[in-house]
């Protein structure tokens, strides 16, 4: 199916540029069937509306209230149990919404078909004071949450536009856009924007071995931007690391810090993507792994294959530890036929390559076993 994915994506940046109003705003020039009258008349495509209905379970949402609900977070409260689709308008939805685990094989769809006019924001952090007192946590910091399995999202900007030059004062600067822990949860041409831990690419509990599938999917930022002990498969997907001035010296952040549970055999792949930056040449690096102290017995798994690796990240030494108790080194750590700057080999010791005969049992299907999200259609 065509998308508008393929232009230059617009960064998060661009989007707090663009403001928080009407859909419009955020919507390139040269998108003319997405013009403000075309979606005024039909706001939901091709998807059906409430007069119109798809099927029983699915629900329409609109800001301008022409749908069954002005809110997402209204619209998943009213889909109570399984198999529900939710249509969504063109819109800024500034709210922070959870679907929890009763909520399995929920559909959520873009309805514009373009990511960049569907766009689900916050601006909680780590840091940020709770009203009943405390603070947020990272965990607690994320924009959507989404706990069920069967989980689909298509054509949707998760964001948490939460800036530190905003918030000196705040020391915890985690702000997640999207935490996804549910089996079976696949993001289709959607796109990821914050700064530190951005995607949030989890499981339930370490014994819940997770499957998440990304495709045609946009996620930036700086520190650790996609971390998580999921088994994860980011596919045809472009990470950007975004420039910082509030930094003297590299590193400027890391994109990937998987927390792989040590009994789970894959965590994440990333293959036929691409990584870009704004920042300066060999700024990034590309990944680090975290233990955390809650399961200290991870072992943090990542393989970036068949991957154009931009200058930005640091190819003499792309990898770091998080803590000097967990060296990378005892990681889980691969690479295999990589392309671009970034993935030269200058220090071999510091880029650990899969053999052909390994990277034949690295693929998308050996990670996710019967579930083939990559046939599914809209």
């Amino acid at each position: 199916m065509s998308s508008h994915h393929d232009r230059l994506p617009l960064s998060r940046r661009g989007f707090l540029l663009a403001g928080t109003g009407a859909a419009v705003a955020l919507t390139l020039a040269s998108s003319p069937a997405l013009a403000a009258g075309h979606r005024n008349r039909r706001p939901f495509g091709r998807f059906g509306s409430p007069a119109a209905r798809l099927t029983p379970q699915t629900l329409y949402v609109d800001p301008h209230g022409r749908g069954d609900h002005t809110t997402v977070k209204d619209a998943v409260t009213a889909a109570t149990g399984s198999g529900w689709t939710l249509v969504l308008a063109p819109g800024t939805y500034r709210e922070t919404v959870a679907v929890d685990v009763t909520r399995t094989e929920t559909t959520w769809i873009g309805a514009s078909e373009d990511p960049r006019d569907v766009v689900i924001v916050y601006d909680n952090a780590a840091g940020t004071p709770k009203p009943g007192g405390g603070t947020h946590g990272t965990t607690g910091s994320a924009t959507t949450t989404v706990q069920a399995d069967g989980f689909t999202a298509r054509w949707i900007t998760f964001a948490n536009d939460w800036l530190r030059a905003d918030h000196p004062d705040i020391t915890g600067t985690q702000a997640v856009a999207l935490k996804v822990q549910g089996d079976r949860s696949a993001f289709h041409h959607c796109r990821f924007l914050g700064h530190q831990d951005t995607l949030y690419a989890d499981s339930i509990a370490p014994t819940s071995f997770a499957r998440q599938y990304f495709a045609h999917c946009y996620a930036e930022g700086d520190v650790d931007f996609v971390f998580g002990r999921a088994t994860a498969v980011h596919e045809h997907c472009h990470f950007r690391t975004l420039n910082r001035t509030d930094l003297a010296a590299a590193p400027y952040g890391f994109v990937f810090a998987p927390s792989t549970a040590g009994a789970n055999p894959r965590g994440y792949l990333v293959t036929h993507s691409q990584i870009t930056s704004e920042a300066p040449d060999a700024s990034y690096k590309l990944a680090r792994p975290w233990v955390p102290s809650s399961d200290t017995t991870a072992r943090p798994s990542l393989t970036v294959r068949d991957t154009w690796l931009g200058p930005g990240i640091d190819a003499v030494a792309p990898y770091t530890n998080m803590s000097d108790a967990f060296p990378w080194q005892s990681q889980r750590f691969a690479e295999y036929r990589n392309s671009g700057p970034g993935a030269r080999i200058p220090v071999p010791d510091n880029r650990p390559q899969l053999t052909r005969a390994q990277a034949e049992s690295v693929t998308r299907e050996a990670y996710l076993g019967d579930w083939q999200p990559w046939k599914e259609t809209c």
